[in-house]
């Protein structure tokens, strides 16, 4: 990864979000958590540098149960086995709102950009080849996944840019989360891009 590459990963932070997403009939809902995307994004974040990963959910239950997910693997029994998975889940933080995740971030200073993806198209969405302009030239940013069915317009809303949808070979376009962070991070991270 360049220098430039890399800067630009250290000050971008990653969340999973789990409110406002929609459903299949387009309703606000909030999503369940699952211990496979914790895991998985925090490997793809911390191969490609990323600043942090934010798991954003309302429900307790639901942040209690990623927050004992994140100890056993950074403090418990795990953090002894598995140091490389240690090492991926230190940088997970649990937050209530999108609104806590970029503030945590300090995403409020001038310059910062919040990128949100859709597996819709929809209108003024750029390619990777600008989105990753977008984050060399950035003070800070996020880049916001949706669960379910993707984010909810409140979560669109936020955006100062929105990435073009990854295309299939066919109409079906459904990529579970952990696949498109990864292809995403590749192609706004990686050396081929």
């Amino acid at each position: 990864m360049d220098d430039k590459v890399g800067l630009a990963a250290s000050r971008l932070a990653v969340g999973l979000i789990h409110y406002p997403v929609v459903n299949r009939a387009g309703d606000t809902v909030t999503s369940s958590v699952t211990s496979l995307d914790v895991h998985d994004l925090a490997r793809v974040c911390r191969t490609y540098g990323v600043g942090g990963l934010y798991i954003v959910t309302p429900l307790e239950a639901q942040a209690r149960l990623v927050e004992r997910l994140i100890g056993h693997w950074t403090a418990g029994y795990g953090s002894q086995v598995n140091p490389e998975r240690k090492e991926a889940l230190t940088g997970v933080k649990v937050v209530d709102t999108i609104e806590d995740m970029l503030d945590n971030f300090g995403l409020g200073i001038e310059g910062a950009a919040v990128m949100v993806t859709s597996a819709r198209e929809g209108p003024d969405t750029v390619g990777y080849a600008e989105g990753r302009k977008v984050l060399e030239g950035a003070s800070r940013a996020a880049l916001l996944f949706g669960t379910a069915h993707g984010l909810a317009r409140q979560a669109m809303d936020l955006a100062t840019v929105r990435l073009a949808p990854i295309p299939g070979v066919k109409e079906y376009n459904h990529l579970p989360v952990r696949s498109a962070v990864s292809i995403i991070m590749d192609r706004l991270l990686g050396q081929g891009g």
